[in-house]
């Protein structure tokens, strides 16, 4: 690691989080000049100086020095990160467990696809100098992804299946409450996102989709490991994971489609101007929509959180951010959140925003995932009778689950 490298190093992981040169030279009690230095490659730092400025900026001190190459245990990661995993043995647990079920799936997808794999693109952005170019770098994101995957602006009906097209693990599992998801990429997984299993329907979909804005923007930059969680919410690239996964979730044109469907969110007064040709002048029309027609109100965003599978905040959040609410309208809406949520309970809908799953369904897609490449590897013979019941074993099958899984992979290879 030569003087220059770690300076680069230092200048991503600063402006990855959002801090300044400023606030940075603060963190080790220098003139800000000392920063400038640092990060162009001609000034030594010292290590006290290397923990002040890990700390500000989110990572471990080894993320400044860890070749690119390097490959760490995942359970030597989640004991250095910062948000104490160690102190939580329950979810550590479960978090090592869903992660070993990726790596053997990574280990049989080796088997059946060999060492290529099917990823979605990586988005080579600049670092954004501030949370206006964060949005409008998400935004661009959002649409060009959309625009990859055919699915324009139409809702998303599955978010952890379409992840799954994309050769990303999914799993739900246990999580502290103030972390809504993990994002990993590791070369013993590939890329894998966990969300928090206790968490609602509409923000699961959102945490799913939030890390899907790290694995396309930021995989490249990032530690193996990126919490999303309460304490880091204020961080630039968390901001713009947030604005990705609500232009994602809730396309503009798709928002605006949606308005007009309902007659809503439209001027209240058009004007028009139509050539004559008789005359060959201009004809000016206006036309006015009766007082208070356009006004959205909360059944008509509850009814665009459902049709997108958002929550009512989120959706409320996404129409001020469209310009389609004032931040007085806005506000409004807000505090009419019950009424939105009872309006949903009234017409049967609440429960696919609010409900939750059952523990047993919670790694749905990765069980889906794995036993898919298992039998496939069966089918090939580069997966034993042993080897594949063991499986069963690791996916937490009951033993008539087993026999099943058995029955399908023995029908698959004689057919």
């Amino acid at each position: 690691m030569n003087q220059a490298e770690l300076g680069r190093r230092l200048r991503e992981a600063r402006e990855l989080c959002g801090r300044s040169q400023q606030e940075a030279a603060e963190a080790i009690d220098a003139p800000r000049t000392a920063i400038t230095q640092i990060e162009a490659g001609n000034r030594a730092v010292s290590t006290l100086e290397l923990t002040y400025l890990a700390k500000l900026y989110r990572v471990n001190v080894t993320h400044f020095f860890f070749a690119e190459d390097k490959i760490e245990d995942i359970s030597v990661i989640l004991h250095r990160s910062e948000h104490g995993f160690d102190n939580d043995p329950g979810s550590k647990q479960k978090i090592e467990r869903c992660l070993a079920l990726c790596r053997k799936g990574r280990e049989i997808e080796k088997q059946v696809m060999g060492e290529s794999e099917h990823l979605p693109p990586f988005y080579r952005l600049s670092s954004p100098r501030n949370t206006g170019e964060a949005v409008a770098q998400a935004e661009q994101v959002a649409e060009q992804e959309r625009r990859r995957l055919g699915i324009e602006t139409m809702p998303i009906q599955d978010m952890g299946e379409l992840l799954v097209t994309q050769g990303i693990w999914v799993a739900g599992t246990d999580l502290p409450s103030k972390i809504s998801g993990l994002f990993w990429h590791h070369p013993s997984i590939g890329l894998a996102i966990l969300v928090n299993a206790d968490h609602v329907r509409a923000r699961r979909r959102f945490s799913y989709a939030h890390e899907y804005g790290h694995a396309l923007m930021d995989r490249e930059r990032l530690d193996p490991l990126n919490v999303s969680s309460a304490d880091n919410a204020s961080e630039i690239i968390e901001k713009r994971a947030n604005a990705f996964a609500a232009a994602f979730l809730m396309p503009k044109a798709g928002v605006s489609d949606f308005l007009q469907a309902m007659n809503k969110g439209q001027p209240s007064k058009w004007e028009q101007s139509i050539f004559d040709v008789a005359t060959e002048s201009r004809i000016d029309t206006q036309w006015r929509s009766s007082p208070g027609s356009q006004t959205i109100t909360y059944k008509d965003a509850a009814s665009l959180a459902h049709y997108f599978g958002a929550s009512y905040q989120a959706a409320v959040y996404r129409l001020r951010s469209l310009s389609f609410l004032s931040q007085k309208e806005c506000s409004e809406l807000l505090e009419h959140e019950d009424f939105g949520r009872s309006y949903l309970h009234l017409l049967g809908m609440d429960k696919d925003l609010e409900g939750k799953d059952d523990p047993n369904n919670q790694k749905r897609e990765l069980r889906s995932q794995i036993i898919n490449l298992a039998i496939e590897a069966y089918r090939r013979e580069s997966l034993s009778r042993g080897q594949l019941l063991e499986l069963g074993d690791d996916l937490e099958l009951n033993e008539d689950e087993k026999e099943i899984l058995l029955g399908l992979a023995n029908c698959a290879k004689a057919g």
